[in-house]
């Protein structure tokens, strides 16, 4: 019964693999960044803000993990590249990757602005299509596989006040992911997205600044489990989903809200 526990658990082993995590200086992607370092990834973190990065690096290798940063405009493809380049310099190839760059704004369909609508969709759609697209095409160069995870949102499947471009932002990375999931099949490269609800990290805490002090009791009613998600419980999903754990699943939304889509 032990040498099967062992085997078991071994497929979530992350030991040796180079993964690639984008918005990894902080919030959900730093959690998953020390998460996936913790179980034995060698990682090439990326994002926008250089002093961020290297906290989550150093943090890493105090750890005994491995890591290396690289600064990040993702809105740029030769910048989506350059990252690519970075990790195969380093590591020598790319086993998966947690796409998880994002930004947010907040308005009503009516008063969203062209600058606010280009930004978003930009960033989260654009920005995580060049990302994949890159590192897309290094996996199927290195004719291994892999595995690509790209954070979305349950903003994608139910409709939030004052977030008409952001929702449809995440909609559209969730139909990204199906459709890589099915052209890259055939170089065994899965795709999937995770989808988180609200957070005790919420992204530049526009959202919460904008609503009134009632609204936290809101989400914990509108919750199942009556709580909004720590950090830290986004990592399972993002080891779960890069690990051999999940050879056959490919194509999938994983909802982690706490049941609020549920309701």
């Amino acid at each position: 019964m032990v040498s099967s526990r062992n085997s078991a658990t071994k497929r979530f082993d992350l030991t040796g693999q180079s993964i690639v995590i984008t918005g990894g200086g902080y919030g959900l992607g730093k959690a998953m960044a020390l998460g996936l370092g913790q179980a034995g990834a060698k990682l090439t973190i990326a994002g926008r803000t250089e002093s961020k990065l290297q906290d989550t690096v150093t943090e890493i290798c105090d750890a005994g993990g491995q890591a290396d940063y690289c600064v990040l405009d993702a809105v740029n493809r030769d910048s989506c590249d350059a990252l690519v380049d970075a990790a195969i310099r380093r590591y020598g190839e790319i086993n998966s990757a947690v796409i998880n760059h994002g930004v947010i704004e907040v308005a009503t369909p009516e008063d969203t602005s062209e600058e606010q609508w280009h930004q978003v969709i930009n960033t989260n759609l654009t920005g995580a299509f060049y990302c994949a697209q890159a590192i897309g095409k290094q996996m199927i160069s290195q004719g291994q596989g892999g595995s690509v995870v790209l954070t979305s949102s349950n903003g994608s499947l139910v409709a939030f006040e004052g977030l008409t471009a952001y929702g449809a932002s995440k909609a559209g990375v969730d139909m990204m992911c199906r459709q890589m999931a099915a052209e890259w099949g055939q170089y065994n490269i899965r795709v999937n997205t995770i989808n988180p609800g609200y957070t005790t990290n919420p992204m530049g805490g526009k959202y919460e600044i904008r609503t009134p002090p009632e609204f936290e009791a809101e989400v914990n009613k509108l919750t199942p489990l009556g709580r909004r998600g720590q950090p830290d419980e986004f990592v399972g999903p993002a080891i779960f989903l890069c690990s051999s754990a999940s050879s056959f699943v490919s194509g999938h939304s994983l909802v982690v809200d706490g049941g609020y889509c549920a309701l």
